[in-house]
């Protein structure tokens, strides 16, 4: 007989989101728009984007065609009116640019009312957005007609975008005729304009149950042409828009604004107003791999949900670069509840607390991250300069607090032992010194210009180790805790018994008494785990360089002091330029001695993933966990893990194709040979040299001196730093943090 939580598991495997009643205007799930394919990885309305959309989309995915006119009256997709945006024209046409007025503003390059459709038999698409990967470029991929598209890639559905009826007007061109020519032998879903006198004049040739035609809104300040208003003032006026239109498609901050920081404002009423007049509404302007609200934590699984599963309103579809994500967002991670059940095994371990939101290692990222879901808070333990551990990503005060703005600059130096130039080492300021600086959130991505949180820069608070174990003891939601040990030789030639320290303070918080927490030490130096051997924690292993593989023996040793190890994520999908190009057995041969494996570090910036994951971070984490089979994941994001391991495509029996894993060099295979990234040397593999090590030193006795800020002077004291108001700041916080978590 079944038990009552298997029946519940069956029943949300079974519940799939796009058979859920939606607060949409039919009460069908949103749609998903391809914009010009899966343009966000390839070529802009070329054959390959076109068919990669529709191989990771919803089965019922919507393929949009911007269309433009040839001279010859061919319709054509193409993304811009511009040819030379997206296609290499000028490279064969190196004196047939021209200039022509486009809504009353000169532009110059090459127009497609300048060419026959067999002129451009020779031009070739290409990535028009040049923060988007070139190496795609030069494989082909011809100019498609709508004819072509329809035809060879038989799309689901089709949406064609009418964007400059009256400036084909003005050249002899008429966009009117060629539709209503189209459409005998087409069948066309949607037809989107942001010209109103187009719409109008075709919206009695087509049967709104066939063809929804859909008035586009571009930027509220901008001037429709056929009525000298602004877009935004049009809104005002949705019950004329019905009178031609079957819905509207507009900008998404027209939904969701966003103030000049980049962070969200209150929802407008909009959705709710257009379905009140009978109007879809659907939103665009959605892509992966631009910066979107802050609010998102860089994770456009969250921005989707916004716009579809926020409890209060749902539009009717989304127009994406990267319909792979909105896919999975409406079958995979909508209707899904905090507290539902995980369906995939898989530990969440922090990187510094929530360091994507705030600060790392501080009180605020520490909260952020039990409330998000993570399993396992992570320390990693520095010593002050009295003895005080405390919890800090690196024993350089410059890299994690605001010192370099401080009065302790003066006594900067150069540690050629710990590779730093001009920094102050945690054991040069007494605990209360550290205090009296603020921490600093780290932007890894800082070279592209991704900046994580900014209003939260400067925000929490240093935790003292003490108040660390406290805090993870009394978070019901935290299973367990890894402290992370490393300069341990280099501290204790400097009179800093970190070892002791970390074990004193586990006894005296009373995790050597207890079962309900995982205890795990972590740390790259296999002296410093040998240390712990005599302990009941999980002593994890990291293995801080890329590896292509690892010898028998290497594991045999690394057993006899670890249960656990800690991979790249390169060890375990090498790449080349970003890209996949396999998959090692590392894992397979660690598992098959019974050491559990984690990887490090997932981020949700785009940046962080190969190109194979579609610049989503839910792809990523599913190719590790499902695909590798790794044990956990550590990750400064602990809330978009949290969510991954819940979602109920994770117990199809069939997984959809928008959450297939990818094969390991297939894209590859798009490229043309001269655009193949360059092969780099493989990594290397892990030998038995490599993970032994001499014991670790005495803790040197250091004679205390007068001055201050040297290691000379550290003086320290008792090793532990007590707190008796611990519980209580932090339960405040998390009252502040829930305050400003709500988004709507």
């Amino acid at each position: 007989m079944w038990n009552l939580s298997c029946l519940l598991l069956l029943l949300s495997c079974s519940a799939q989101g796009f058979n859920t009643k939606w607060p949409t205007l039919t009460g069908d799930a949103p749609l998903v728009i391809a914009r010009g394919g899966f343009s966000g990885l390839l070529p802009d309305s070329s054959y390959d984007a076109y068919i990669v959309a529709m191989e990771t989309s919803l089965p019922n995915v919507i393929i949009w065609c911007d269309v433009q006119l040839t001279k010859d009256g061919v319709g054509i997709c193409f993304p811009d009116l511009k040819l030379d945006n997206a296609s290499d024209i000028d490279i064969y046409f190196k004196n047939k640019n021209s200039k022509y007025l486009v809504n009353g503003i000169s532009t110059q390059g090459w127009f497609s009312i300048d060419f026959n459709f067999k002129d451009l038999a020779p031009v070739t698409l290409k990535q028009g957005v040049y923060s988007r990967t070139q190496r795609f470029d030069g494989t082909q991929q011809s100019i498609l007609t709508v004819h072509d598209v329809v035809n060879q890639v038989k799309p689901p559905g089709l949406w064609l975008n009418i964007q400059h009826d009256t400036f084909f007007s003005q050249h002899n061109l008429s966009m009117r005729s060629y539709i209503i020519s189209l459409s005998r032998s087409v069948l066309i879903n949607y037809i989107s304009s942001p010209e109103m006198n187009f719409l109008r004049s075709i919206v009695a040739r087509f049967n709104p149950r066939v063809t929804k035609l859909v008035f586009r809104f571009l930027g509220q300040d901008d001037v429709e042409p056929s009525t000298n208003q602004t877009y935004g003032s049009l809104l005002k006026n949705l019950t004329f828009i019905k009178t031609f239109a079957s819905g509207i498609l507009v900008p998404k901050y027209y939904i969701w604004p966003v103030d000049n920081s980049l962070y969200l404002q209150p929802y407008t009423s909009l959705v709710i107003d257009a379905h009140k007049e009978g109007l879809h509404i659907f939103a665009s302007e959605f892509a992966n791999d631009v910066p979107f609200a802050y609010n998102y934590s860089y994770d456009p699984t969250s921005e989707y949900l916004s716009f579809v599963d926020n409890g209060k309103f749902s539009v009717d579809g989304v127009l994406s670069d990267f319909p792979v994500t909105p896919s999975a967002t409406i079958d995979c991670f909508t209707h899904l509840d905090k507290n539902d059940k995980p369906q995939e095994k898989l530990m969440i371990i922090t990187s510094e607390g929530a360091s994507g939101d705030y600060p790392g290692c501080t009180d605020m990222a520490y909260t952020k991250a039990a409330w998000d879901g993570a399993d396992v808070l992570d320390c990693p333990v520095q010593m002050a300069k009295d003895g005080i551990p405390f919890c800090l990503g690196s024993i350089n005060l410059m890299d994690k607090t605001t010192v370099s703005r401080s009065p302790f600059t003066n006594i900067a130096s150069t540690v050629p032992e710990l590779n730093i130039t001009n920094g102050i080492v945690t054991f040069n300021l007494t605990w209360d010194e550290i205090k009296s600086l603020k921490p600093e959130i780290t932007n890894p991505w800082l070279d592209f210009r991704l900046y994580r949180n900014p209003k939260a820069r400067n925000e929490g608070n240093f935790v003292s180790l003490v108040d660390f174990l406290t805090f993870a003891k009394n978070a019901t939601t935290v299973s367990g805790i890894m402290i992370s040990i490393e300069n341990a030789a280099y501290l204790a030639n400097q009179g800093f018994g970190v070892i002791a320290a970390v074990l004193e303070a586990l006894r005296n918080a009373g995790y050597n008494n207890q079962t309900a927490k995982k205890v795990m030490i972590q740390s790259k130096d296999s002296s410093v785990l040998k240390e712990f051997n005599k302990s009941r924690y999980e002593l994890v292993y990291r293995v801080a360089d890329n590896i292509s593989d690892i010898e028998s023996s290497t594991i045999s040793e690394i057993k006899g002091f670890a249960s656990s190890v800690i991979l790249t994520k390169k060890s375990v999908f090498p790449s080349e330029s970003q890209f996949l190009v396999g998959k090692t057995h590392v894992v397979e041969k660690l598992h098959s001695s019974n050491l559990s494996v984690y990887v490090q570090r997932f981020n949700n910036e785009f940046v962080s993933q190969a190109w194979d994951f579609f610049s989503d971070s839910s792809v990523e984490i599913n190719n590790y966990i499902v695909g590798a089979g790794i044990d956990g994941v550590i990750t400064d994001f602990p809330g978009t893990a949290a969510r991954y391991r819940r979602n109920r495509c994770l117990c199809y029996k069939d997984p959809p194709l928008y959450f297939s894993l990818v094969n390991p060099g297939v894209l590859l295979q798009f490229m043309a040979r001269q655009s193949l990234p360059p092969a780099e040397a493989p990594s290397p593999m892990l030998i038995e040299s490599d993970v032994v090590e001499p014991p670790l030193p005495p803790v040197v006795k250091i004679t205390p001196t007068a001055g201050n800020g040297s290691a000379a002077n550290a003086a320290p004291t008792s090793p532990i730093g007590q707190s008796s108001v611990v519980a209580g700041v932090f339960t405040c916080l998390l009252a502040i943090l829930l305050a400003d978590l709500v988004i709507f």
